[in-house]
């Protein structure tokens, strides 16, 4: 019988090593520092243009670490590498010529192949498909402009802001480096200075955490994107997928005895109706703003913790899977997605939590794959590639000619300037500093308020199996103080729930407040 832990709760808890029942004295902290050994002067923020602008790529300190956090496991992904995946087909509804220049989205009926895969975040190959976990929801269009990666998840939102602590969140989550043992005393240690996490904590928690299958789950660019006409006109844009087979969840019961069952269970739902030709679909809708409007609402639009509230979600194309792989391996193992890859008309938006990965998605599958990993058949965009890269490991490619760099007399290649990036006005100074507008509990408190009376014991008993073996009594007051800003029934249950004296969570939100 599959243990209550795979599926009550995100880290599969156990006592480890590290937190003794005795309070142990204090030990000083180090001095935080970079590999070569300079020291850190702010590991929470990245530098970027302005408090609200991209990232600059002279943030040395978060270039090397993302760089070595994509380098830490071999050969399986170091984040999703549980995985199912399927061919399909995406058909656009109509022109949308008037926000994009994008050709996959240029005209009604247009279709494009696409290759689709699901994966749980945290757990390693081979776990239980039914934990608790979130689900990425990546897509790769192969259009006749390249291919392009919509690489989200299957909650609207996400754990933090900024990439520069996306290695220290995965850290929190995955085994202890001593014991081998995932355990919330480390997940709960580390979002107790994490209050926007609070929101996707939310998510996480209730139902959603269980998906009772991947055909009956919605999913989620989670970041802003950009749309840009053929005029440079920017419109500020989310995408989101829905399920058109309806939404279903399991309990953490639910879960467990569908895991007992077969631990591949969800592999097998999406196999099985595929072949029996009941092919699972998605409507894809976006959402839009426009530049100026990115300052009239009480939460920041390019905060990846947030949903845009009060906007009209459009439309504008179904995805439907159609084909099982052939080969497992070769196109659900091997297939390799980076949300920088995307074509002209659609670009990335200055959200910070994006604008790291950026980088470490693609350079995590040179890592995995090696540089010559859009080579392979899953990868191979269907229009002509044509540039200078050249050799590395398992090159085989036909580049040929002595005229290997642009630009030459031969003039065989050109770039053209109807596919620039658009352009971005500049305010400010370079800084490291964290966003305005953080309102890191208010949507969580909506979303709770959302859920049916079930939805919500479901949820405050999720909560405790993970959050009430925390043994710091100050990581659990300082977590119930989340949950509490955002609803006061949320946060009172669960104090009862984890036995925390609720004038300890007062004081400590007055304590917040100064």
């Amino acid at each position: 019988m599959l243990k209550t832990f795979l599926t009550v709760t995100l880290v599969g808890v156990t006592a480890t090593a590290g937190y003794s029942q005795a309070p142990a004295a204090p030990t000083p902290p180090k001095p935080l520092t970079e590999d070569g050994g300079q020291p850190v002067g702010n590991n929470q923020n990245s530098r970027t243009a302005g408090p609200g602008g991209p990232v600059t790529l002279d943030n040395f300190h978060l270039i090397q670490k993302l760089a070595r956090f994509d380098r830490e496991r071999i050969p399986e992904r170091v984040v999703h590498a549980r995985g199912v995946g399927a061919h399909g087909e995406f058909v656009s509804y109509g022109d949308q010529s008037k926000l994009t220049k994008a050709k996959v989205l240029s005209a009604k009926d247009k279709k494009t192949s696409v290759f689709m895969r699901f994966s749980t975040v945290v757990h390693p190959g081979g776990s239980p498909e039914q934990l608790r976990d979130p689900r990425g929801f990546a897509v790769k269009f192969y259009t006749e402009e390249g291919n392009w990666d919509l690489v989200g998840n299957n909650m609207p939102v996400f754990f933090i802001r900024d990439a520069i602590k996306f290695p220290d969140m995965v850290h929190a989550f995955k085994p202890s480096p001593v014991s081998n043992q995932q355990d919330p005393n480390r997940v709960f240690d580390f979002f107790s200075h994490v209050p926007e996490s609070t929101h996707m904590m939310t998510f996480l928690y209730s139902d959603q955490g269980t998906p009772a299958n991947l055909r009956q789950m919605d999913g989620f660019g989670v970041h802003a994107f950009k749309m840009v006409n053929a005029k440079g006109e920017v419109t500020y844009v989310k995408f989101n997928w829905r399920s058109m087979q309806g939404y279903k969840t399991f309990s953490a019961k639910e879960a467990a005895d569908d895991s007992a069952r077969n631990h591949s269970g969800l592999t097998e739902d999406l196999y099985e109706n595929i072949k029996a030709g009941k092919f699972p679909s998605w409507e894809l809708g976006i959402q839009t703003m426009k530049p100026e409007d990115l300052d009239k609402h009480d939460f920041n639009p390019l905060d990846d913790t947030k949903v845009w509230t009060g906007i009209e979600e459009v439309k504008i194309g179904k995805l439907t899977l159609n084909k099982v792989p052939d080969n497992f391996f070769q196109f659900t193992e091997q297939v390799a997605f980076a949300p920088g890859m995307l074509v002209s008309g659609i670009e990335p938006s200055e959200d910070k939590m994006l604008q790291g990965r950026l980088f470490s998605y693609a350079d995590t599958q040179f890592y995995r794959l090696g540089a010559n990993y859009l080579d392979l058949p899953v990868n191979r965009p269907l229009s002509p590639v044509s540039n200078n890269n050249q050799d590395g490991k398992l090159n085989h490619g036909h580049r040929k000619g002595d005229v290997n760099y642009e630009p030459s007399i031969e003039g065989s290649q050109i770039d053209d300037m109807k596919h620039e990036y658009s352009k971005t006005a500049l305010t400010g100074s370079i800084v490291q500093q964290s966003i305005d507008k953080q309102l890191n509990f208010k949507q969580a408190g909506d979303l709770y308020q959302s859920f049916t009376p079930e939805q919500k014991t479901n949820l405050i008993s999720n909560l405790t199996g993970d959050l009430g073996k925390v043994k710091d009594a100050g990581v659990k007051t300082t977590m119930v103080s989340y949950f509490y800003r955002a609803n006061v029934d949320y946060g009172t249950r669960l104090a009862k729930a984890v036995n925390v004296d609720l004038d300890a969570v007062r004081g400590r939100i007055a304590k917040d407040k100064k």
